[in-house]
C-alpha cells in the first residue's frame, strides 16, 4: 500500500526508560554513581536533562511478575537483574512533572490484569498534576508470572486477550467524556459547583467488565491521554488501529518496519482513520561516539555484560516459553505453534526469527542462544556511528517507514551517560538538518507529537 500524500512530519524522539537499572546497565560506565534505584532523583535530574534537548517523551514499560520461565525459577532473574526489580512509575512521572514543564510521559499497565475504571481515574488525575503531559500504553500481557499476581493460573487466549484490551479502552474512553468538558459551572454567587445534565453514567455491561459510571472526577487537560499500542500481531494491529494515538513497534529489520507500516495503513483505513495521523516510534538503541572507532568499540560492550543464565531468563520470561527445554535441532515453525499452544507471544523473538527465516528453518541449539543473546541485549537493533552518521541512518529509515512517527530509543549501556550523549551530540545535529522540529511547540503531549 501507497503511503498517503501527507504534509512533512518531524521525527520525534522518546527515551525508554523501563530497563535503565536492570542487566547490568547499573554497573557501566557512565552510569549513576552514589545513587541507585529507585532513587527519585536520578530520573527527576535525568528529566531536566531530556527536556533541555526537547525530547518528547519519557516512557515506562511495565511487567508485575517475577521472570520464572527460565527452569521454572526466578532464581537466574534475581541474581542477575532481568527486567528485575520494578517499581509501579506513576509517583516518579508525578515527581519528574514538578521539575518539568514541557516533556511527556508514557506509562503502562495490562488490559489484561486492570480494571478500566481504577485505570482511567488515575490517569485522568496524571493528567492533571502533569498539565496535560500522559500517554498511557496499554498493554496485552503475555507473561504467566504476571498473570499469577493477579489469581490467574492460565494466560487468556491471544484472540481474547486483544477482546478483553478492546472493551477495556472503549470503558476508559466512555469514562473520560461521561462528564463534559464544561460540566464544571464554580459560579460562586450561587455556589453551584456543576452542570448535572453534562455528567453521565456510562452503564456498560460487556463481555468483560460491568461499569456503571460517570468518572468521579475533572475532565483533564488533554480529555483523554495519548494512547499507545505495541501489537505487532495481525489481532494486535487490527486493535490498536481501533484507538491508537502513537505505535509502539519493533525496530532494527526494515522489511518488517514496512510490513507493520503497510498493514497498520490499511486497518486504520478500514476503520475510517487517516494513515497520516498515527505514527510509529520504532524501538531503537543508539551507540554514539566522537569517532566511528569510538562508537563501534562500544557497541561491542553490550555483548559483555550478560551471561548464559541472564540470557535464559529475558528469553524465556518475554515469550512465555522455558528455552531451557528445547533440544539440540530446532524447527522455528514448531517451536513457534507450541509458543502459541500454551498462549503465549507469536510475535516475539520466535517470531521474528519466524519472519526472518521462515517456519520450516532449523537451528541448532547453540545457534538459537547466539542468536538470542543477540536479541536480549537488542544487538541488532542497536545503531552505531557518530551524531553524523547515525542522522542519516535515522532519516533514511525514517522516510522509508513512511516519515510518521519517530525513535523510541532504549539504553544499552548506561543511564544517565547514553542518554546524555544522544541530547549532547545527535539531537543538534538532527535539529541543524531540519529533521526534528523545533521542541514543544504546543501545549500538552499530544499537541507536540502532532507536529
Amino acid at each position: 500500500m501507497t503511503a498517503p500524500e501527507q504534509d512533512p512530519k518531524h521525527l520525534h524522539l522518546a527515551f525508554d526508560l523501563s530497563f535503565t537499572h536492570s542487566e547490568g546497565r547499573w554497573a557501566r560506565p557512565g552510569s549513576w554513581t552514589g545513587r541507585t534505584f529507585p532513587d527519585v532523583k536520578m530520573f527527576q535530574e535525568l528529566a531536566i536533562t531530556a527536556e533541555r534537548g526537547g525530547i518528547d517523551m519519557l516512557f515506562f514499560g511495565d511487567g508485575t511478575g517475577l521472570p520464572d520461565t527460565w527452569r521454572g525459577s526466578p532464581d537466574a532473574a534475581v541474581e542477575w537483574g532481568v527486567q528485575w526489580p520494578r517499581h509501579d512509575m506513576s509517583p516518579f512521572i508525578a515527581a519528574m512533572s514538578a521539575v518539568t514543564q514541557n516533556i511527556g510521559f508514557g506509562l503502562t499497565y495490562s488490559s489484561t490484569f486492570m480494571h478500566p475504571f481504577y485505570v482511567a481515574r488515575l490517569l485522568n488525575s496524571l493528567d492533571h498534576v502533569t498539565g496535560g503531559r500522559i500517554a498511557f500504553n496499554v498493554v496485552a500481557s503475555t507473561r504467566r508470572a504476571d498473570a499469577a499476581n493477579y489469581g490467574f493460573d492460565e494466560l487468556l487466549e491471544h484472540s481474547k486477550r486483544y477482546e478483553r484490551m478492546d472493551e477495556f479502552i472503549s470503558v476508559c474512553q466512555q469514562l473520560w467524556d461521561s462528564v463534559e468538558p464544561d460540566a464544571i459551572v464554580m459560579d460562586r454567587e450561587t455556589g453551584r459547583f456543576a452542570d448535572p445534565s453534562k455528567v453521565h453514567a456510562i452503564g456498560h455491561h460487556g463481555d468483560f467488565f460491568d461499569v456503571q459510571g460517570p468518572l468521579t472526577s475533572v475532565p483533564s487537560p488533554q480529555g483523554h491521554p495519548v494512547l499507545v499500542q505495541a501489537g505487532n500481531s495481525p489481532q494486535g494491529i487490527a486493535t490498536s488501529a481501533k484507538f491508537a494515538d502513537l505505535i509502539f513497534g519493533f525496530g532494527g529489520n526494515l522489511a518488517g518496519q514496512q510490513r507493520h507500516r503497510s498493514q497498520l495503513d490499511l486497518q486504520l483505513a478500514a476503520n475510517g482513520r487517516n494513515p497520516a495521523d498515527v505514527g510509529i516510534l520504532w524501538a531503537t538503541q543508539l551507540v554514539i561516539g566522537r569517532t566511528a572507532d569510538e562508537a563501534t568499540a562500544r557497541k561491542k560492550e553490550m555483548l559483555s555484560y550478560w551471561g548464559d543464565e541472564a540470557v535464559g531468563a529475558y528469553l524465556s520470561y518475554n515469550a512465555g516459553y522455558d528455552f531451557s527445554t528445547v533440544g539440540d535441532t530446532i524447527v522455528l515453525g514448531e517451536l513457534q505453534a507450541e509458543i502459541v499452544a500454551g498462549h503465549a507471544s507469536p510475535s516475539g523473538f520466535v517470531g521474528q526469527l519466524v519472519q526472518e527465516l521462515g517456519g520450516d528453518h532449523s537451528l541448532s541449539r547453540t545457534e538459537f542462544f547466539e542468536r538470542g543473546w543477540e536479541h536480549a541485549v537488542g544487538y541488532n537493533q542497536t545503531l552505531s556511528g557518530t551524531a553524523s552518521q547515525l542522522a542519516d541512518q535515522l532519516e533514511e529509515n525514517f522516510a522509508a517507514t513512511g516519515s510518521r512517527g519517530g525513535y523510541m530509543i532504549g539504553n544499552p549501556l548506561s543511564m544517565p551517560a547514553s542518554y546524555t550523549d544522544i541530547i549532547d551530540l545527535l539531537v543538534p545535529e538532527l535539529r541543524r538538518r531540519g529533521t526534528m522540529g523545533a521542541a514543544y511547540p504546543g501545549s500538552t503531549l499530544r499537541a507536540n507529537l502532532a507536529s
